[in-house]
């Protein structure tokens, strides 16, 4: 009777499904590592353990992966399942030896020698009780349950105790082909292929746990002790009139006031917490690109996550989602506003660590902050921080705030040796629970002192709300970013470390700037954002149900078929799907019509709507200017829409954050879909709708009419005062903004933001629209497409509001 089969064994299996509690890293192995299911698969593991291959056993039978307990059969050679790099521990004496798991490399190897055509997956899988990553000053506890390599008697202590925090990682597959053929077969392989394991067992176990934790008042120590601190302090000192020891205790005051305590204790505590929080108001969390940020983990980069803020919830769906993906949770850069009693010990405990909204010329506070961040990348310790400062109130990406990026970018030039690596990450939402709020801010109303008692309050109430994305934007290597902006900085910091370089400000601009596109690069386009699009877009915000299902299938093939980056998602299923999402989370209303049912947003949602749509609308922007020109002039061929795009595509870039490598190939793809499916015809001398889509193509250029009426006032104004200042444009935009929007009923709050035409003149001023050298015809051009894109009485209006002003001086 093999040992699997014997009845103590079945004893110790059945006590350990009752005291083990398991997740899987990636959650769908086939998908996030490509696994291929009619290849032959085998196991690498690190260490022989009974427990560890039972535990992967109940996962394989979960997820319809071969069993650990089989044999691996291939040319009537049988070889383990399962190769362990090293043999069992026992409680006394030495380790058992590994041959025998190097002759099972060695015998994979040879059968591939024999049989060309073979390839045998070999797959490293990581088992981890508990994840705590131990501490620099490390206790008996840590002897006892966070020993990598534990006798049978710490790991059944560490079942009995951390048997409910069990993860297995599994790890993209090594192709023994391409080992065989690229290195051979014989023994000395076998060793090579048995060392690069250990070096990977080693660098994801630092994925999963990340580095040792330090003593919080020894870090302080050694901080207090650093060059750059004493210098400040003596300074301090110095230019307040103060005793050394008083601007040293100012000093140790601010690193207090900064600095997280991260606790795996409260970890494991909010874990459960927020597992019971997601599953109450989400039906799921939709999750892309986490595989990418695993690998750079494991290859040693600095990761710095730069993602949006829609929501104080944020803070806590990023943490939760890394941790669950094998990652460790990130020391998150908070507002000072936030540490108040309980919530900011708790977010301090959780990794936050505090900065001030402005440091206002305090040179020693600002030397403290940056040597504890220099500390955090030097340790590895992942960082967190929102470049836009503040939570979006109109669903819109806000300009980038660049004080914790130009920090970044410091620290690089000050010597990291570690790759730093931004990683932008776009976080959406079905429901954000402070949108009500967002919108009486918006709207003239005080803002509330911050608190995320809001939220939680509000998530007592409240049930469904649909499902929250998390999406991973292309990361930004920073070492390589400096290196493409200027080649030889390093050169020239070495020079002068102290001296700062004429060219950091403008870097640092660019960098915010190419931060912000990535994350509107990862956007996830929704059944609620894109119902929401749609219907905004319509007359009285409501459709046929049949005719909203066609418009959405055609928006799911235009996103699908012509993807905006790689990095964006787009909701599983078709038109008709997503509309019974959208209703199911009653964000839209369905009124019985013996013609069809009728799909609305309510008059008192139509604000709030807005806020969704704009999380998304750069995606159909593009799309939706070209069903502009296609439906608003007549006989337009394929270079009349290349001009009117190329026109007004740098101020569309400019405010939405677009990022699209190839407009013009990206015009062309869309165009040829349009075609593909009937919805326009081409012959040589232009394009023409088809009568049946006219609606379709209708509806979609209405995405963009609010942004075309924009550009009308900013480029009439232009056209007619060509000698106009920045601010003046500023101001005269919003007024007229403001008449129009009274006059024909524009309701979205980013139509009024003064921001947003600030924004808009400096991209203008760059572009040569604001300068006494303007080409005149240039202006006169853009004005005119801006013009005949919309209708009729609204062009009018702006054009008499434009020449009212001007008699109006």
């Amino acid at each position: 009777m093999s040992t699997k089969d014997s009845i103590w064994y079945k004893a110790l299996r059945w006590m350990q499904r009752k005291l083990v509690h398991t997740v899987v890293v990636p959650h769908d192995p086939f998908e996030d590592l490509n696994l291929d299911p009619n290849r032959p698969l085998a196991y690498v593991m690190k260490n022989e353990s009974i427990s560890d291959i039972a535990a992967l056993s109940d996962i394989t039978e979960k997820l319809g992966l071969p069993s650990p307990y089989g044999s691996l059969e291939v040319n009537g050679v049988v070889a383990p399942r399962v190769v362990c790099v090293k043999g069992a521990k026992p409680l006394f004496g030495k380790r058992a030896s590994n041959e025998q798991y190097l002759e099972c490399f060695s015998q994979l190897l040879a059968v591939h020698r024999e049989q060309s055509d073979l390839d045998i997956q070999l797959v490293p899988v990581s088992l981890y009780w508990g994840r705590t990553p131990g501490k620099e000053d490390d206790t008996m506890k840590a002897a006892v349950f966070e020993r990598e390599s534990p006798t049978w008697l710490r790991k059944f202590l560490m079942i009995l105790f951390l048997g409910r925090h069990n993860f297995v990682q599994f790890s993209n597959a090594v192709s023994l082909r391409y080992m065989a053929d690229q290195h051979g077969t014989d023994k000395r392989i076998a060793q090579k292929l048995a060392r690069v394991a250990r070096v990977h067992f080693r660098r994801q176990r630092k994925v999963m746990t990340g580095p040792q934790l330090p003593n919080r008042q020894a870090m302080f120590s050694t901080l207090l002790k650093s060059e750059t601190l004493q210098k400040a302090i003596a300074e301090e000192a110095a230019s307040k009139n103060i005793s050394h020891e008083e601007a040293k205790a100012k000093a140790i005051e601010y690193l207090d006031e900064v600095a997280a305590d991260y606790s795996d204790s409260l970890i494991r505590i909010a874990e459960r917490f927020l597992t019971w929080l997601w599953n109450k108001l989400y039906k799921g969390i939709s999750i892309k690109g986490a595989e990418q940020i695993r690998q750079l983990h494991h290859d040693g980069h600095e990761i710095v996550y730069v993602p949006c803020h829609r929501s104080h919830m944020d803070y806590l769906l990023l943490s939760y989602i890394l941790y669950y993906q094998g990652m460790v949770p990130p020391h998150i850069a908070a507002g000072i506003n936030l540490n108040f009693w309980p919530v900011g010990s708790m977010f301090r405990r959780g990794g936050a660590f505090f900065i001030r909204r402005s440091f206002n010329g305090n040179k020693l506070y600002t030397a403290v902050f940056r040597e504890y961040l220099d500390t955090l990348f030097n340790k590895g310790y992942s960082v967190e921080y929102f470049t836009e400062g503040g939570r979006s109130r109109t669903g819109r990406l806000l300009a980038p705030k660049t004080g914790m990026l130009a920090m970044t970018v410091n620290s690089v030039l000050r010597g990291v040796k570690r790759p730093v690596t931004l990683v932008p990450v776009y976080l959406g939402y079905d429901h954000v629970m402070e949108v009500a709020t967002y919108h009486k801010e918006l709207s003239g109303k005080k803002k509330k002192k911050e608190s995320v008692w809001q939220v939680f309050g509000a998530a007592r109430k409240l049930g469904n709300f649909g499902r929250g994305y998390v999406s991973f934007g292309q990361p930004i290597n920073v070492q390589s970013f400096l290196t493409n902006q200027v080649t030889d900085w390093r050169e020239e910091i070495a020079k002068d470390p102290e001296q700062k370089p004429t060219w950091l400000t403008p870097a640092v601009n660019t960098l915010a700037n190419q931060v912000m596109v990535n994350i509107n690069g990862a956007a996830a386009a929704s059944s609620v954002t894109l119902m929401g699009l749609t219907l905004l877009a319509s007359e009285q915000n409501a459709l046929e149900r049949g005719a909203l299902e066609r418009q959405l299938d055609l928006y799911l093939s235009l996103l699908k078929q012509v993807p905006y980056t790689a990095y964006a998602s787009v909701a599983e299923g078709d038109g008709k799907q997503l509309v019974q999402q959208g209703l199911e989370l009653k964000k839209f209303s369905l009124t019985p019509d013996p013609l069809g049912d009728i799909v609305s947003i309510e008059e008192t949602d139509a604000i709030a709507m807005t806020y969704y749509r704009n999380n998304i609308i750069h995606l159909l922007i593009v799309p939706s200017l070209i069903a502009s020109t296609l439906t608003r002039l007549e006989s337009v061929n394929r270079a009349q829409i290349q001009l009117v795009v190329q026109d007004l595509y740098p101020m569309l870039q400019a405010e939405l954050f677009m990022g699209v490598a190839d407009v013009p190939a990206y015009v062309e793809q869309i165009l040829d879909l349009f075609v593909a499916q009937g919805i326009v015809a081409e012959s040589e001398l232009c394009l023409e709708v088809n009568d049946e889509h006219i609606n379709e193509l209708m509806l979609l250029a209405g995405t963009i009419s609010e942004t075309l009426k924009r550009y009308a006032i900013i480029f009439n104004l232009i056209a007619s005062h060509p000698e106009i200042e920045r601010p003046d444009l500023e101001r005269v935009s919003h007024q007229l903004a403001q008449r129009l929007g009274a006059l024909h009923g524009v309701t979205a709050p980013e139509f009024y933001d003064k921001k947003l035409y600030g924004a808009l003149s400096v991209k203008l001023k760059e572009l040569g629209y604001l300068t006494n050298t303007v080409n005149v015809e240039d202006v006169v051009r853009i004005r005119d497409h801006a013009n005949n894109l919309l209708r009729a009485s609204v062009r009018q209006t702006i054009v008499d509001s434009v020449a009212a002003e001007q008699d109006a001086k």
